[in-house]
C-alpha cells in the first residue's frame, strides 16, 4: 500500500505546485483546467498444453495456465483507466491506474503512472513523478493490448524488464536532422517493486537515455539503463551459505542480490508503410546476481487486409553467464555437514535454472470489430533450453525442459 501512496503524495504536490503557478499566471482569467478521463482494457482467456508449469504473461504474475488451471483469464486481462490533465500552456499532468493480476494474486489497482509536466520549450519537456521507463519499442503503451498487433508482446524479450515505470525525473528533446525526427529522453529514478509477503526488490539510482528516430514509416529506437538492484530474494540461503565461511561466502557474494549493478541496453526497429508491417527488437541484460546476464530478441512481421491483420513472430531468450554452479566442495566437509551444503547447492541451482532460456514461434490473427475494439487469436509453440524452465512459473518437479508446449488464446482488446 505504501508503494502506492509515495507516488499518488507526490504527483499530488506536483499537481498542486503546478496548480499554484497556473493560478498566478492566469490570475484575472476564468481559465479553467481541461480534464480528460480515457481507458484501456483486454479480456483474454489462455489455454496451456503444459502441465508441470505455469505459462503467462510477466513473472510479475502469480500463476497462469497449465499446472494452476487448464484455462486462464488471468494471462493477459487488465483494465486501465488514465486522467490527463493541460493545467496551462506549459504545464500538464498525467495519472493512469491499471488493475490487472498480480503476484499477490489480486486484481488490487495500482499506479503506473503519476506525473506532471512542464513544456520548457516547444523541443524540451521536463517531468516528475511516476514515469514509464522508455526501454522498448512500445514503452509508452505497453499495457494497452489495443495498441500493439499482437495478442500480447514476446514474453522473451519483454520480460527482460518487468516493471515498467519509476519514480524520478526525465528530461525529452525533440531535434530533426534532415528528414528524420528524433525525441531524446535522459532520466533518473527509484523502483519499489512489489512482491509477496515480506520479499522485496528495489532498483535505486536508475539512470539511463533513450533516442527514438522516425524517418517516414522507420522507427528506430536505442535505449540503455543501469541501476543498482537489491532484493531479500533467496536471502536465507545465502544467509546459510555464509556460515560455511570463505567459500560459502564468495557464493553470496557472487549470486546474492545485495547493491548489484543491472545494465540493460536494447535495439528496436520498426517498418510500418500501412499495409504491412515489421518489427524486431534485441535486447542484453547483464545482472550480477542470480538473475544471469540474457541475450533476446523478436522477429515479427504482419500484413493489414481490410479489418484482418494476421501475424508472426519469432522470439528467443538466452543466457550468457552461469547456469549451473557446483557450489560447496562437499568432499572436503565432515560427514555431518555434507548433506546441508548438498541441499544448499541444490537450492542456489534451483534459482538459477529460473535464469530464462527459451525459443518460440507465434501466428496470430488481428480483427479490428471497431475503430476502437479488437479481436484476437494467437498459438505460440514453446520450448524451453538447456534445463531452464523459459518464462513459465509455478513448475513441479516433473517439470522437463526442452519439452515443447502450445499455448492458444483469445484477447478481445478495446480503448474508450
Amino acid at each position: 500500500m505504501q508503494q502506492q501512496r509515495l507516488p499518488l503524495a507526490l504527483f499530488l504536490s506536483l499537481f498542486g505546485f503546478a496548480c499554484a503557478g497556473t493560478a498566478r499566471a492566469d490570475a484575472g482569467s476564468a481559465r479553467l483546467p481541461d480534464w480528460r478521463v480515457s481507458g484501456f482494457g483486454t479480456i483474454g482467456v489462455a489455454h496451456a498444453g503444459e502441465r508441470e508449469a505455469d505459462y503467462t504473461s510477466s513473472v510479475m504474475k502469480a500463476n497462469g495456465t497449465g499446472a494452476t488451471r487448464s484455462w486462464s483469464t488471468d494471462v493477459d486481462s487488465r483494465l486501465g483507466v488514465q486522467l490527463d490533465t493541460t493545467l496551462a500552456r506549459r504545464w500538464s499532468a498525467v495519472l493512469q491506474v491499471v488493475s490487472e493480476q498480480g503476484l499477490d494474486n489480486s486484481y488490487r489497482p495500482r499506479i503506473v503512472w503519476a506525473n506532471v509536466k512542464y513544456q520548457a520549450t516547444p523541443e524540451l519537456a521536463l517531468r516528475a513523478g511516476r514515469i514509464a521507463l522508455p526501454v522498448f519499442l512500445i514503452a509508452d503503451y505497453r499495457k494497452v493490448g489495443y495498441a500493439y498487433p499482437w495478442l500480447r508482446p514476446p514474453v522473451e524479450g519483454y520480460n527482460v524488464m518487468p516493471v515498467t515505470s519509476s519514480d524520478g525525473v526525465d528530461a525529452t528533446w525533440r531535434w530533426s536532422a534532415g528528414p528524420v525526427r528524433n525525441a531524446s529522453q535522459v532520466f533518473y529514478g527509484h523502483s519499489a517493486v512489489p512482491l509477496v509477503d515480506s520479499l522485496h526488490l528495489y532498483a535505486r539510482h536508475g539512470v539511463g537515455a533513450s533516442n527514438t528516430s522516425d524517418w517516414g514509416a522507420l522507427s528506430v529506437r536505442v535505449n540503455v539503463l543501469r541501476a543498482d538492484i537489491t532484493s531479500n530474494i533467496g536471502q536465507d540461503l545465502f544467509d546459510a551459505f555464509d556460515a560455511f565461511g570463505p567459500a560459502g561466502q564468495a557464493l553470496t557474494a557472487r549470486y546474492a542480490m545485495d547493491h548489484k549493478r543491472m545494465t540493460l541496453v536494447n535495439v528496436g526497429a520498426s517498418y510500418d508503410p500501412g499495409t504491412w508491417f515489421v518489427m524486431a527488437e534485441a535486447n542484453r541484460a547483464i545482472s550480477h546476481s542470480f538473475l544471469g546476464a540474457t541475450r533476446s530478441g523478436y522477429v515479427s512481421a504482419g500484413w493489414r487486409w481490410n479489418t484482418l491483420t494476421p501475424y508472426v513472430t519469432w522470439a528467443r531468450v538466452q543466457a550468457v553467464g552461469a547456469t549451473l554452479d557446483p557450489g560447496l566442495p562437499t568432499a572436503a566437509l565432515p560427514p555431518a555437514l555434507a548433506p546441508m551444503a548438498t541441499a544448499l547447492n541444490a537450492g542456489l541451482n534451483s534459482l538459477l535454472m529460473r535464469i530464462p532460456q527459451q525459443t518460440s514461434f507465434a501466428a496470430g490473427l488481428r480483427w479490428d470489430l471497431r475503430t476502437n475494439m479488437a479481436l484476437k487469436v494467437q498459438v505460440d509453440r514453446v520450448t524451453p533450453h538447456d534445463g531452464s524452465t523459459g518464462t513459465f512459473i509455478n513448475p513441479t518437479p516433473r517439470f522437463v525442459s526442452e519439452r515443447t508446449s502450445h499455448v492458444a488464446s483469445v484477447a478481445l482488446d478495446f480503448v474508450y
